[in-house]
């Protein structure tokens, strides 16, 4: 399972629905996260909680065990093509975001489920987990 930034978000800031993404995770054979997503989640973590939230983010993907995947050339492509197909900006109703679009690269050239919160994957093609 590919992990997008906002279901491991929502665990670290105790969202109300932390629980089923804490579940959803642990119980998966395969966690994986972008190299490309980690900034991103380590700035809206840190924005929120300050300091110790670079150190909460890197407990979380250990503990985890979430595997980190290079960002490569491959989903680059697959990136872009994401960009122009789902983008803000784009007039489509997904309006992925630069984070967004690095897990649907990952989530299409692994061929495995994405893990999300919110509604703008699911207005892709993309497979939900």
């Amino acid at each position: 399972m590919i992990i997008d930034t906002s279901a491991v978000a929502a665990i670290l800031l105790d969202e109300p629905d932390m629980a089923r993404f804490a579940e959803l995770i642990a119980g998966a054979d395969c966690r994986l996260m972008s190299t490309a997503a980690v900034p991103e989640l380590t700035m809206v973590i840190e924005a929120r909680l300050g300091a110790q939230g670079v150190e909460d983010v890197d407990r979380f993907i250990e503990e985890a065990a979430i595997t980190l995947i290079p960002f490569d050339a491959v989903q680059l492509a697959m990136a872009r093509e994401a960009w122009r197909r789902f983008g803000k900006g784009r007039r489509h109703p997904a309006k992925l975001n630069f984070g967004d679009c690095i897990a649907y690269a990952l989530s299409k050239t692994s061929g495995l489920p994405l893990l999300f919160k919110g509604d703008d994957f699911a207005r892709t093609d993309v497979i939900p987990a």
